[in-house]
């Protein structure tokens, strides 16, 4: 929150009752004028509202305490004759509409600039791929994540009120019994998650006792999909998942795959009006097929990063083209598939290896929950590959899960290292953060 306020220059916020003893904090370290504050159910008929606010604060202890004098609430602003400026100055399409913070997985998290042109084509964009699977009116999407990541923003804020559908949203995704209990009740035509939550449902008990006849759409992005959790997923739901990829700096959506013709471990071909390019260090086109960095240009990329130009020009060339700092492949069919971030790149003894591809063939394992591989030194290989892994449950010997990677990988990718944890550092949207790994 402070990173963000500062860097912004937020002068205003309108923030949830329940975190106004984290601003409490930091507010004085702000430009931060006005506080607007609101509860869970503002929304509601005075008596009821005030029952369940009372309720969420002092029975369940949802609202921390806090002393934020100069705050107004949410109710008697919206009611103010003087709460809004009706001689507002409109500006044009191309002026930033909103600062979208990066996830920040990878190093400091950075504001992208998007203009209402960039949100408008990327809403376009994805619904051209939407359109193929749901229809306008009549679907019922479950919304898992933080509206603040820029695929929930973009599909739960834009596209599906765009199409007159329903968003359910989660508050807390991590409640996995009340979110099951809400998928028996209701009657849920789509689902939009991350790699993780998908994984965490599949493993929770009462997933089989849910009724997926009406679901027809289930969307994940923001870290790779494994093969075997697409798979379960369908058995289990007799729904295909449609993976895509993306960037906040692309507002976000950059590839989605096509209903009806989706291929596992790929991030599908480009939406439309939107032109790539795979580059080699130096910046040239490598041939088809080829390991190389992602370019992207089109209608969706940010104007900048906001009061960061030396990053701007950094990541933006002079011609429009946004190195997305991601390796990538291309098929004949023109789909995309992510190799790894390259800032996660391992080089051992001269050779490229990708977390994304080991993560992949451990999780395999039947005894594996989750994994994850970084980077660390080593005096004879430069780098050698260092794996932490969550068990299912059971125990795994380190040679046993050895000798699983020796049968599907190349020797100078095997794990040198072996680390078992309980859980793995995650963000709040449940990417697992590397970062944070190599503090261990």
């Amino acid at each position: 929150m402070a990173h963000q306020f500062k860097g912004s220059g937020a002068k205003a916020i309108v923030i949830l009752a329940n975190f106004c003893a984290k601003l409490e904090q930091i507010i004085t370290d702000t430009d931060i004028e006005t506080v607007i504050v609101t509860q869970l159910r503002d929304l509601q008929k005075p008596g009821k509202r005030l029952l369940l606010n009372l309720g969420a604060k002092y029975l369940k202890k949802m609202v921390p305490a806090y002393n934020l004098p100069a705050s107004a609430d949410f109710n008697v602003a919206i009611k103010s004759p003087n709460s809004y400026n009706k001689d507002a100055a409109y500006g044009t399409a191309d002026d930033v509409a909103l600062i979208l913070y990066t996830g920040g997985t990878t190093g400091t998290a950075k504001g992208a600039m998007l203009s209402h042109n960039n949100l408008i084509a990327n809403m376009m964009q994805l619904r051209a791929r939407c359109l193929l699977v749901i229809e306008d009116r009549v679907e019922n999407i479950v919304a898992p994540l933080p509206l603040y990541h820029s695929y929930a923003f973009l599909l739960h804020c834009l596209v599906m009120p765009y199409a007159g559908n329903h968003n359910i949203l989660i508050a807390n995704p991590r409640d996995l019994d009340f979110l099951l209990g809400l998928l028996k009740k209701t009657v849920v035509t789509g689902f939009v998650g991350i790699h993780t939550l998908y994984l965490a449902l599949l493993r929770h008990p009462d997933i089989a006792s849910v009724d997926f006849s009406k679901l027809k759409f289930s969307g994940v992005g923001g870290m790779a999909m494994t093969r075997s959790v697409a798979e379960e997923w369908e058995r289990v739901t007799a729904c295909e998942i449609i993976e895509g990829y993306g960037l906040t700096e692309c507002s976000p959506v950059i590839t989605v795959n096509i209903p009806g013709a989706i291929k596992l471990g790929t991030v599908g071909p480009v939406v439309p009006e939107t032109e790539i390019r795979i580059v080699d260090d130096e910046g040239v086109d490598v041939p088809k097929g080829e390991k190389g960095e992602l370019w992207v240009r089109g209608p969706q990329v940010m104007l900048g990063y906001w009061q960061q130009q030396q990053a701007t020009a950094a990541t933006i060339t002079a011609d429009g083209w946004l190195k997305t700092g991601d390796y990538v492949q291309i098929d004949e069919d023109d789909y995309l598939s992510i190799v790894d971030r390259k800032k996660d790149m391992i080089l051992v003894s001269g050779f490229n290896v990708f977390p994304n591809e080991i993560e992949g063939w451990v999780s395999r394992h039947p005894d594996v929950l989750e994994c994850a591989v970084i980077g660390v030194e080593s005096e004879r290989t430069g780098e050698s590959v260092k794996l932490f892994v969550v068990s299912s449950g059971g125990d795994i010997a380190e040679e046993e899960l050895i000798a699983h990677c020796k049968k599907g990988l190349a020797a100078y990718k095997i794990p040198r290292e072996i680390i078992f944890v309980a859980n793995l550092p995650k963000s709040n949207i449940g990417k697992i953060l590397r970062r944070e790994l190599r503090e261990i």
